[in-house]
């Protein structure tokens, strides 16, 4: 693509979007600082110098900024499914070296800030409630790596047990690298080098 062709950021777009990253890194400071359950939005919106309504046209309540990355990993996952190679499925190895590269995706992506993650992996581990939308959010991702697999020609039985096997590889990495992102991208690496090796011999 020339650059002639590269869509520019409007001035517009280029406020939303720093107004929407002050709000987000606001507010995991204050979570780091005093807890997910006691930050109010008015403070997220005093301290990040901006109005409660302000607030609300970019977040319904202070869950979805924790959540802030959701659009980000769906991106880079969609992004990377549309250019996996077209190659036919057909057997479970294939199915899972497939799986393991947008595995592999979704983890460098959510890797790209290390401070976000830290602060992000306690907030789940500490409040039920995040994490239940945590692990229904990652049942998502697993869901349409199902769809993919089939789309490239795996058979159902095939695709479903790849996804949920790479979603237990993400699982895998998401106890053991704990709220170091970098130690998340390596433990799945790890847990789907494992997972292959053990298929094909």
């Amino acid at each position: 693509m020339s650059m002639s062709t590269v869509p520019t950021e409007s001035l517009r777009d280029r406020k939303r979007r720093k107004t929407r990253e002050r709000i987000i890194e606001t507010a995991f400071a204050l979570f780091a600082e005093r807890g997910f359950d006691v930050v109010t939005v008015d403070e997220i919106a005093q301290r990040a110098d901006i109005g409660r309504t302000t607030f609300f046209r970019y977040f319904g309540d202070k869950q979805e900024v924790v959540f802030s990355t959701e659009g980000d990993l769906l991106h880079a996952l969609n992004t990377a499914m549309r250019t996996a190679p077209a190659e036919p499925l057909q057997d479970l190895a294939r199915a899972l070296a497939t799986s393991r590269r947008l595995l592999l995706v979704l983890c460098a992506e959510a890797s790209l800030d290390p401070g976000h993650h830290a602060v992000y992996y306690r907030l789940i581990k500490q409040h039920p409630d995040l994490e239940d939308r945590h692990t229904r959010k990652t049942r998502h991702y697993a869901d349409l790596l199902e769809k993919h697999l089939i789309a490239h020609g795996a058979p159902p039985a095939i695709a479903v047990l790849a996804a949920q096997l790479t979603f237990a590889c993400y699982q895998t990495a998401w106890r053991l690298g704990g709220d170091d992102a970098k130690a998340v991208l390596r433990e799945a690496n790890n847990a789907a080098d494992l997972l292959l090796s053990a298929t094909v011999s």
